[in-house]
């Protein structure tokens, strides 16, 4: 085994750690938002987005929004406090969480940036990346709350 595990054993390890139940499983690959819902037998909403946001200061957040939804800058800069904020490229996503983009999760991140939640998803079992290509994960919303004492806003707007 390589020193540095896969994603999904980072997740599941982190997940073990917070005392927060998660499912990881396999996962066909999809061509879009719907299609992915289908494969997984739940609405597209129920899927929720794991974005990696970089502050003007260098430091990093997460935000998480349910599919069919985008994030809202006015909003997400308010909430968070800010001027500016934007989405990083790839590679600098990647060097902040240890994720490459399609796998990105707080759970197993290789820097525990803040969480912040639209309050959409609040209540409710969702799917998530799951640190490695080809897998996914169920969670219950609240928990993960619960388990990064994520911040809960309304952070979106319709795609």
């Amino acid at each position: 085994m390589s020193a540095d595990p896969a994603g999904r054993e980072r997740v599941a390890a982190d997940a073990a750690g917070r005392g927060l139940e998660v499912e990881i499983f396999a996962r066909p690959a999809a061509n879009s938002l719907g299609e992915a819902a289908a494969l997984l037998g739940i609405t597209p909403s129920d899927i929720v987005k794991s974005l990696v946001v970089k502050r003007s200061d260098g430091a990093f957040l997460f935000a998480l929004v349910p599919g069919g939804r985008a994030i809202s800058w006015p909003k997400l800069r308010a909430v968070v406090g800010v001027n500016k904020l934007q989405m990083p490229h790839a590679d600098v996503a990647l060097a902040a969480t240890g994720y490459e983009r399609g796998t990105i999760t707080p759970l197993g991140s290789t820097t525990a940036w803040p969480v912040y939640v639209d309050e959409s998803i609040v209540g409710r079992r969702v799917a998530m990346g799951a640190g490695e290509h080809g897998y996914s994960m169920f969670v219950q919303a609240d928990d993960l709350i619960t388990a990064y004492g994520a911040m809960v806003a309304d952070i979106s707007v319709p795609e």
